[in-house]
């Protein structure tokens, strides 16, 4: 079995109306780490941040991220404390969208994370696709 570059991966999301753009993040993740954690952002929280709920409920959303075969573990996201979950995980990356890379938060996360002994890492967003790109097809 070939080495992988990090131990523990932590990434987040609301996957509401799971589609392929979800499925490749958590692919691209698990291929660069033995064991994935997944945060699925909770009901309250997506609605105190985006002031709408996710079209599905929490608890459907969290066993669908469950189910899928690259994660090892899913846990609420209850808030946006990110340095929290890397220490309790002992996660030594974390993955988000190339799309938040540059960002002010994101360079302040990577000098917090680094101080903890976790990276990171960038993976490529799937284009054409979203959760907002799916709700306008909808209506």
């Amino acid at each position: 079995m070939e080495s992988k570059p990090f131990r523990i991966g932590y990434t987040t999301g609301v996957f509401d109306m799971f589609h392929i753009g979800h499925l490749n993040i958590l692919r691209r993740a698990k291929e660069q780490c033995d064991f994935l954690i997944v945060g699925v952002t909770t009901d309250a929280l997506c609605e105190k941040r985006k002031n709408k709920l996710p079209i599905i409920r929490e608890a459907d959303r969290m066993a669908i991220v469950e189910a899928i075969r690259y994660v090892d573990k899913v846990v609420p996201q209850e808030n946006m404390d990110k340095k929290e979950p890397v220490a309790r995980y002992n996660a030594d990356a974390v993955f988000v969208g190339s799309d938040w890379k540059g960002t002010e938060a994101w360079i302040k996360y990577e000098k917090e994370f680094a101080e903890l002994g976790c990276k990171v890492v960038y993976l490529d967003h799937t284009d054409g696709i979203s959760s907002t790109i799916l709700r306008e097809k909808i209506k």
